[in-house]
């Protein structure tokens, strides 16, 4: 993650110090992970509430996706 945006990054690029990538605040590690507002450390198991998801903007009108993937599974796990 760069800027608490996920980033694809090629092996090569990865071996570089200088790509700036965030780090965990637990280990220091930057295999980070972000889904569902959520940001995890791959390294450690440590989880945190994402920043960006807080600055994200959506369309006027358009549905929260957070809900519609907390909908999606209530309707595939069958929870009311």
């Amino acid at each position: 993650m760069r800027h608490e945006t996920q980033v694809l990054i090629c092996p090569d690029c990865q071996r570089a110090h200088d790509l700036d990538l965030d780090a965990c605040v637990s280990c220091g590690s930057t295999a980070l992970i972000c889904r569902l507002g959520e940001v995890e450390c791959r390294s450690c198991g440590a989880v945190r509430a994402a920043r960006s998801c807080e600055s994200l903007v959506t369309a006027p009108g358009s549905p929260d996706l957070s809900a519609e993937v907390e909908a999606a599974l209530n309707r595939v796990l069958g929870r009311s």
